[in-house]
């Protein structure tokens, strides 16, 4: 059956001869191919895929659409009823706009997105080559062969040994035979198919089993390459083997597909809060003030982790990924905290942009045998990496670790290596990272005048909308945890309270360290002040302001716990 979100091609073009063709390396034919000439509509049931052959590469002078990176809007309302659904459907299915992915060629010209410095810089003359893996789970046909395009387009053919593409036991039929097809048109690229769904972490490693090259590259299978990546993240694996590196990551808009660039001197770096979440910051200032600074590599305390490149023999002596881990997440805190506690570095290479859909949610179901992978994997790590640090979130889940298994194995690969403390990390690494342990005060912070708690959704997409309130006290920490650090911040992780976005509001915004519309003090008393005003509970007890103190009692406060300690954690 025909699924409604692909349209379908017109007049299918021949397949081009088996030779160089456009920057295209094309795979000599045998008998297990489609013969030159031929189309693919005999060798598969579905005849909805558009391309069913590689086009041709675009060029600067092309004016389709996408072309240049550019955005390519459609307005739904002016549809047909028919089209609306396809359009509705492409997002229910895919997470982003595949109805519009689907008009841009997967063969679409970007522009050169390095800035001047980057396009001038020298690399080694020999450089290493390397395997891309890219693991998918029914992802999008069209966004699937752009990024495998991307990379083939913008990739010497000498650095390039292979593309191995892991199917996480898709079902969706494009995926299948039509994708075999398809694939069989490229010289470098082959698929591992998995034969029950496994997750990112361990499809990964079957990649890797797979790859032939000795350095690994990790891409997302909803990616743009573009011109001069993969040379800088090579050159700095050869004069470092032990540095694992990861590009300027630039944003592909989930509904039009613009490309937004950004500069070099912009690029944050990644780091990580006691949920054992992954951050991006901006970056330190001992770091943005570096040698050859904005187009030298970045050093960063973490990595996003979808996309990477790594010396596959350092990559073996940190002991690849946990493959029990379940699905995703916690793997990229893994592997940044061992990098850089047995020996290795983390960067940025800011000279090399991949661009990448950023999915509002995903459309797929995850299977697993926990019920909570990412917290699962999460305590794996803190038991291995974290020392008693770990303390620290395991006192935000309630000390309810469940059953995550033996972690006798990772702790071995962490003694073999002699890798330091996790309290050298963050002295040496990571010395911006806040410790509850530092705080004066820590928990709820209830009103006198009954049980109201101060409380603040974070989201860092809509950080005008902010704002701090009062909602009855649950107990439960999540929003309703507060930290009050030496310097006068009051602060969840890298969020502090702020009085500058009005009069007599509070917000939340990124710590900057700087005191000011961030320094509050918390009174013996009970008040919390900020310069000559208090916060005080409406009486309604909704909202949160600052106002002239007084002696209401909905200007006093208690923080649950003076100060922050936890079980077993150590000073």
């Amino acid at each position: 059956m025909e699924p409604a979100n692909f349209a379908r091609p017109q007049n299918p073009p021949n397949l081009p001869a088996p030779h160089e063709h456009d920057g295209l390396r094309l795979r000599e034919s045998d008998e297990n191919e489609v013969p030159p000439g031929d189309t693919l509509d005999r060798y598969h049931k579905w005849d909805g895929l558009h391309p069913i052959t590689p086009p041709p590469k675009s060029t600067e002078h092309d004016v389709g659409p996408g072309e240049g990176g550019e955005a390519y809007r459609v307005n739904r309302d002016l549809l047909s009823p028919d089209e609306q659904r396809k359009f509705d459907e492409s997002w229910t299915n895919n997470g982003f706009n595949q109805y519009v992915s689907d008009k841009i060629s997967v063969r679409r010209y970007l522009p050169d997105f390095r800035g001047e410095g980057c396009r001038t810089q020298q690399y080694q003359t020999i450089l290493p080559s390397t395997s891309v893996i890219i693991c998918f789970h029914n992802e999008d046909w069209g966004v699937l062969l752009r990024s495998v395009h991307s990379v083939i387009d913008n990739s010497p053919t000498e650095l390039l040994k292979e593309i191995i593409l892991v199917d996480d036991f898709s079902d969706r039929d494009y995926l299948k035979q039509p994708l075999e097809n398809y694939i069989k048109l490229l010289r470098i690229v082959r698929i591992v198919r998995c034969v029950e769904r496994q997750g990112l972490v361990r499809a990964r490693l079957l990649g890797v089993q797979a790859a032939t090259a000795e350095i690994i590259t990790f891409l997302d299978s909803h990616i743009e390459c573009t011109k001069g990546w993969l040379e800088p993240l090579l050159d700095r694996i050869k004069t470092n083997r032990k540095t694992v590196v990861s590009p300027l990551i630039e944003t592909i808009n989930d509904k039009d597909f613009h490309i937004r660039a950004s500069h070099e001197q912009n690029t944050q770096v990644g780091g990580f809060d006691w949920n054992m979440g992954f951050t991006w910051h901006p970056a330190f200032e001992k770091d943005r003030n570096r040698v050859g600074a904005p187009y030298s590599p970045l050093r960063t305390p973490t990595i996003a982790g979808g996309l990477l490149s790594i010396d596959r023999a350092f990559f073996a002596q940190l002991g690849y990924y946990d493959p029990q881990m379940e699905v995703w997440g916690g793997e990229n805190l893994e592997l940044s905290f061992k990098t850089w506690m047995c020996g290795g570095a983390l960067e940025i290479v800011v000279c090399s942009h991949i661009g990448h859909v950023f999915r509002s949610k995903s459309p797929y179901k995850w299977v697993s045998k926990v019920s909570n992978p990412v917290k699962f994997n999460s305590v794996r790590v803190a038991e291995v990496w974290l020392d008693d640090y770990k303390y620290i979130y395991y006192d935000r889940l309630d000390f309810d670790l469940g059953d995550f298994g033996d972690v006798s194995e990772r702790k071995a690969i962490r003694q073999n290596n002699k890798c330091h403390s996790f309290k050298w990390y963050l002295d040496n690494i990571y010395p911006e990272m806040f410790s509850p342990t530092e705080s004066v005060a820590s928990g709820d912070i209830e009103s006198a005048l009954g049980p109201y708690c101060i409380d603040a959704v974070i989201n860092d997409q809509k950080k005008d909308e902010n704002f701090v309130r009062a909602y009855p006290c649950h107990r439960n920490r999540g929003n309703q945890l507060w930290f009050l650090s030496k310097t006068g911040e009051i602060r969840r992780d890298d969020n502090c309270w702020d009085s500058g976005a009005t009069s007599n509001s509070i917000m939340t915004y990124n710590c900057h360290g700087l005191n000011g519309t961030q320094q509050f003090t918390y009174t013996s008393d009970g008040r919390i002040i900020h310069g000559n005003q208090c916060v005080e509970l409406t009486s309604d007890h909704s909202s949160v302001y600052l106002t002239i103190c007084s002696d209401f009692l909905g200007q006093r406060w208690k923080f649950s716990r003076k100060p922050y300690l936890v079980e077993r954690m150590s000073a």
